[in-house]
């Protein structure tokens, strides 16, 4: 049971950046607006779960790197 919800997880985060990347891709949102940036925090966030569970810890990595930048271009946004 712990496996399928952490692939759920996975899939999920997987589908939020895919998303986010076809929006910006379409001009739908602005790739710094907070909506994109936490589409990507969120989805990055789920990934490093599934990541982490199955040892996977160069794309845990890049993920955590992933929300670093996330949340430096929001906390940016919301001083502005």
């Amino acid at each position: 049971m712990e496996k399928m919800i952490v692939d759920v997880i996975g899939w999920l985060g997987s589908a939020l950046l895919v998303a986010a990347y076809i929006l910006v891709s379409k001009k739908r949102i602005d790739p710094e607006s907070i909506p994109y940036q936490g589409m990507n925090l969120g989805g990055s966030v789920m990934l490093i779960v599934n990541s982490y569970y199955y040892g996977a810890f160069p794309s845990t990595a890049v993920n955590v790197v992933w929300i670093f930048i996330g949340l430096f271009y929001i906390s940016k946004k919301l001083k502005a």
